[in-house]
């Protein structure tokens, strides 16, 4: 028996076509199962508007009849944010996926919120402009889903994340109507800037339906090394140094334990360990540069020296090919997938200030050897933004379901030192259904009672993504 009515399912066919909506059980499972497996959905329509047009009028027919609706990009979050009830629409933007300007001048592009991360990227690329934002999902993850989350990525010391990135947005608010803030203006001081409530919000304030985003010249000179470090802290020195000497070069910088890095070249096809040496901790590091005369090998190779000569690096390689700096960021890249095949994995994205990601290390890895004795610590991330992925692996003599079951505790014990540290227990994954009970945990009275009257005065009959961030 469904439990939408006839008349907003009618309503909705007759608006957006026979290509604007389905109910087969086939296309709804793919928009009904999580990227973790967490949470699993349960719509039996979703809806696939093909124009701004198109998303107010369906948002506005679910308001007459009293139906919530879960907006959903590509389906690739971590944080069951966009997972929908059997009695609750799907709106997915996957037909909205054009890239409808990119400006040479105002070194800007203007795209609509289904378009593919990658696709926008090379879009970008072949006009010699660079989109910095890059993900581990980029070639399915939508820049709608994106902004929603406010994601992060490899490349946030450089260019910062995506809410960095954007300049302006249309967006669809709860009762149908358009926000057209779309804008090349890189200032604009004219009160609240509404486009950030939107950016993050994971689509519990609007829809987001096109943005205009942020271009830089294409890179002209990449230079990338595989660096064993002796600690974490050594680490931290190391970045300070690299800024110091490339002049804040640095576009991305990668801090691994030595089990992340083991599990990844060891299960991982076509994957080749870069180092001999042995260590237990690793630093993937890339500079680059839209100068056409910069050497920034030369500059990699006196920062490796400096950096071996003081103590902080005991060994490097630097990448003499594009295959092999692929084979780097495999490495990097690939450590989720890899950490499946040593069992269940209960994972962290936090962060703290950049001068505190030793101390996260070294007090989370001892208090989850106090609680689950045998645990795998398996850390990894974008260190040079204080963004850690504090993933556990579980141990070998436990079972994975019972290990499982100490997500939560696990979970408030890493969070619990994170906000020690003044750090955030959501780094760029976002709150969702996930984390929304520890939001409000850790979260001020003051914060929460903003965080709730936004939503209450923008969506105040809970239409839009009910359930989720607050």
């Amino acid at each position: 028996m469904p439990f939408l009515p006839d008349a907003v399912i009618n309503d909705l066919k007759d608006l957006l076509g026979p290509k604007g909506w389905s109910t087969d059980l086939d296309v709804l499972g793919p928009h009904n199962s999580e990227a973790r497996g967490k949470f699993t959905g349960h719509a039996e329509l979703v809806i696939f508007p093909a124009t701004t047009a198109e998303v107010a009028k369906a948002v506005a027919i679910c308001a007459k009849h009293d139906i919530t609706i879960v907006p959903q990009g590509g389906n690739t979050g971590r944080c069951g944010g966009a997972v929908a009830s059997n009695k609750q629409v799907l709106l997915n933007l996957k037909r909205m996926n054009r890239v409808i300007e990119i400006d040479e001048r105002d070194f800007t592009a203007t795209v609509e919120a289904g378009a593919i991360l990658q696709t926008i990227q090379d879009a970008c690329a072949e006009r010699d402009f660079l989109f910095p934002l890059s993900l581990g999902s980029e070639g399915s993850c939508q820049i709608g889903g994106n902004l929603a989350t406010n994601a992060g990525g490899l490349n946030v010391i450089r260019y910062g994340n995506a809410r960095d990135l954007c300049l302006g947005l249309e967006v669809v608010l709860p009762d149908g109507s358009i926000w057209n803030g779309l804008s090349k203006l890189r200032k604009d001081n004219t009160g609240y800037d509404l486009r950030d409530l939107f950016i993050g919000a994971e689509g519990t304030l609007g829809i987001i339906t096109k943005a205009t985003i942020k271009l830089f010249a294409q890179p002209q000179h990449i230079a990338t090394a595989w660096i064993a470090v002796p600690s974490p802290e050594c680490a931290i020195d190391l970045l300070a140094l690299a800024r110091r000497h490339s002049g804040d070069a640095i576009s991305a910088f990668e801090l691994l334990s030595d089990f992340a890095h083991t599990v990844a070249v060891t299960y991982l096809p076509n994957i080749k360990r870069p180092l001999a040496t042995k260590t237990n901790w690793h630093v993937l590091i890339e500079l680059s540069s839209s100068r056409p005369n910069d050497d920034l090998q030369t500059l990699l190779v006196d920062l490796l020296e400096k950096a071996v000569e003081i103590g902080i690096a005991t060994d490097a390689t630097i990448a003499q090919s594009d295959t092999q700096r692929k084979n780097l960021w495999a490495i990097r890249e690939g450590i989720p997938e890899a950490q499946g095949f040593e069992g269940g994995s209960i994972k962290h994205d936090v962060s703290v200030p950049v001068s505190n990601v030793p101390d996260l290390l070294e007090r989370g890895m001892a208090a989850a050897q106090a609680l689950i004795p045998g645990i795998r610590p398996c850390p990894f991330g974008h260190v040079g933004d204080g963004n850690i992925h504090f993933n556990f692996t579980q141990p070998v003599v436990m079972e994975k379901a019972a290990f499982l079951r100490r997500w939560e505790s696990l979970n408030s014990v890493i969070h619990d030192i994170v906000t020690d540290l003044g750090g955030s227990i959501s780094a760029e994954h976002g709150i969702g259904q996930l984390k929304r009970d520890e939001l409000a945990h850790y979260a001020s009275d003051e914060k929460m009672k903003l965080l709730r009257a936004i939503k209450t005065a923008i969506d105040p009959d809970g239409r839009l993504n009910p359930g989720k961030v607050v």
